[in-house]
């Protein structure tokens, strides 16, 4: 493992805007140590990458501004990248409402702020294939995936629509698994990385 020491795998979290910090907590309860990554220098050393919520059309500015896109699209080819709402926008193939770029990791078309408003965020229980048990889900002006490609795999649902997908070393959450006291989404993640 790159960045693992004494068995802990090192994951980095986008800190470029957004609640990177709940993630980072996440990460520790799972047994990982967080690092923030601003830079491309920072994805050096990492086993694995998550990319938090907050607002995509900002979030890809400020990938662009600091120089990320082709680093992450490069990290994404060879370690695992965790997508959560916003960064789920991010790793898709696809995204409307208004379309917008994105680094193209994943085979799935989504749709921004599709629940609606800030008004209209939740708290549903979720039954995924890959868990035992209930898992709360928090949703907030969250995305839907309209389109799952055939490489991908739900593994969890809300509502009829897809909210956990897994494609290769890759995982998104339409969600927000870091705002719960669970961390079984964010060992799913970390049971990806070799």
């Amino acid at each position: 493992m790159p960045g693992a020491v004494a068995g802990r795998k090192k994951i980095g979290v986008l800190a470029l805007q957004g609640d990177f910090e709940a993630h980072e907590r996440a990460l520790r309860r799972a047994g990982a140590e967080a690092v923030e990554v601003r830079s491309a220098a920072d994805l050096d050393e990492l086993d694995g990458l998550v990319m938090p919520g907050g607002e995509s059309t900002t979030m890809w500015k400020l990938i662009n501004e600091e120089h990320l896109v082709e680093p992450l699209r490069e990290f994404g080819r060879r370690r695992p990248i965790f997508g959560t709402c916003a960064g789920a926008i991010l790793l898709a193939s696809e995204v409307a409402n208004p379309p917008q770029p994105s680094l193209g990791l994943m085979d799935i078309s989504i749709e921004r702020n599709a629940y609606g408003r800030q008004l209209d965020s939740r708290i549903a229980r979720l039954q995924p294939q890959a868990l035992e048990g209930d898992l709360e889900a928090v949703f907030i002006r969250a995305p839907i995936i309209r389109r799952v490609g055939g490489d991908a795999k739900v593994l969890a649902s809300y509502q009829g629509d897809p909210v956990l997908v897994e494609q290769g070393r890759h995982l998104v959450a339409t969600f927000h698994p870091e705002l719960t006291d669970d961390s079984r989404v964010h060992r799913i993640f970390l049971n990806k990385i070799p």
